[in-house]
């Protein structure tokens, strides 16, 4: 079919991908639709008390992961995944009840802030594992890009719904809402499954339904003996860090230029919303090409060094419009581009350290890296620096950030 050759896509590969499709669909979703809630409840906590918040993520993280070992240690693939998201659902009718409640609503918002980013991260990292498992490498470099756009549709709809309906629904609607996707999520991943157990011939030879064994901290000891891993590590490390720098100066300016909760959680989602479209026609179009046209050491070095030029013009013009544009290319580049390249870089190790060392780097390393750098602005900050230092400071990051992409390119091929 020429839909087939347009994007790449063999056919007996077909249902696999449009479940996958929906799977990332689903996820994001349901996070898009809380997370404009989620930064707006971070400025009802207090924009003084985020550093705290990034900090506690980070200990809930420490705490989380080696109950996730525990899990992948006794529980096969196909009872593993609908596991955490049964448990995450669970988590989103709790809040539902406080929220209803009104049970302190300032230490409820600070803590749906801290469970959105854990949920986040451990939602999109099973589901990135799940996919290096069903895939071998060439596949992933074909159909990453594409199956990553189920996910840019599901942006779309999740910050269209918040933007439509927090001021007439309120929140307490929109978790229920939420909660029914990853519902959804659970059905898509019983028919992968069953694809991967029928077709594994176009499957990854490690695709087993196996339970890994193995001890709960393996991760741990998985990434520290693997310098390709400490890479890939660096990698998510240098990004949050800039992640978070950009979020923090987000903060500052979008506070001074908002009154109320409702404008700013509006705002938030219509930057989710034209983030997004631009992400999906990127990843429908581009992305795959990329890497086949300029390799993964280009394509990883790529979007560090758009951020680099993004913080200069930040720290020349700190503003509103030049946040708002640079928030736009660094995200949509992250989600077109960059991610889909960095969850190549996994397609190549064993199943466990495509759980359990991924888990740890996407989680633990990821959120290590919003503390100590929601600490290090507030230090900068402290010391007078001030957003457009903090800027210039930023683009330094950026082009370390660009070598170290640089390098795990290089060395993915020789893998």
């Amino acid at each position: 079919m020429w839909f087939d050759r347009l994007l790449k896509l063999e056919p007996a590969e077909r249902p696999a991908v449009i479940w996958a499709f929906a799977y990332f669909f689903c996820l994001l979703s349901a996070y898009y639709i809380l997370r404009p809630v989620r930064d707006a409840m971070g400025i009802v906590g207090g924009i003084e008390n985020l550093q705290w918040l990034f900090s506690a993520t980070f200990v809930v993280m420490l705490m989380a992961v080696p109950l996730y070992g525990w899990a992948t240690r006794h529980y096969p693939r196909h009872r593993l995944l609908p596991l955490v998201y049964g448990f995450f659902i669970l988590n989103l009718l709790t809040f539902y009840w406080l929220f209803t409640q009104q049970l302190s609503p300032e230490w409820t918002a600070r803590s749906f802030f801290v469970w959105i980013s854990v949920f986040n991260l451990f939602v999109v990292s099973v589901f990135w594992s799940f996919m290096s498992d069903l895939f071998k490498q060439a596949q992933a470099k074909r159909l990453f890009g594409l199956i990553a756009t189920g996910g840019s549709a599901g942006a779309i709809a999740g910050p269209t719904l918040t933007a439509l309906l927090a001021t007439s629904l309120g929140t307490a609607s929109l978790i229920l809402i939420s909660a029914s996707l990853l519902f959804i999520a659970i059905l898509c991943i019983h028919r992968l499954v069953i694809w991967s157990d029928n077709n594994t011939q176009h499957s990854t030879q490690h695709a087993n339904d196996d339970a890994l064994g193995g001890h709960v901290l393996a991760g741990f000891k998985l990434l520290l003996r693997s310098p390709y891993l400490m890479g890939i590590a660096s990698y998510i490390l240098l990004y949050t860090c800039l992640a978070t720098f950009l979020y923090f100066e987000q903060a500052h300016i979008i506070k001074n230029a908002f009154e109320t909760s409702e404008q700013r959680t509006q705002v938030f989602a219509l930057i989710d919303l034209t983030v997004n479209a631009l992400t999906i026609l990127i990843q429908l179009f581009i992305t795959s090409r990329l890497v086949d046209r300029f390799g993964l050491s280009l394509t990883l070095a790529l979007i560090p060094v758009l951020m680099a030029l993004g913080f200069i013009m930040l720290g020349i013009s700190p503003v509103l419009l030049v946040l708002v544009i640079f928030q736009v290319v660094r995200r949509a580049g992250n989600y077109a581009i960059a991610k889909p390249a960095r969850e190549m870089l996994f397609t190549v190790l064993s199943r466990e350290e495509k759980y359990k060392a991924k888990n740890v780097i996407d989680t633990v390393v990821y959120r290590g890296g919003d503390a100590i750098s929601g600490w290090l602005f507030a230090g900068l900050m402290a010391m007078g620096t001030g957003l457009t230092g903090i800027a210039f400071i930023g683009a330094v990051f950026a082009l370390l950030w660009a070598a170290n992409g640089w390098w795990l390119g290089k060395q993915n091929r020789q893998a």
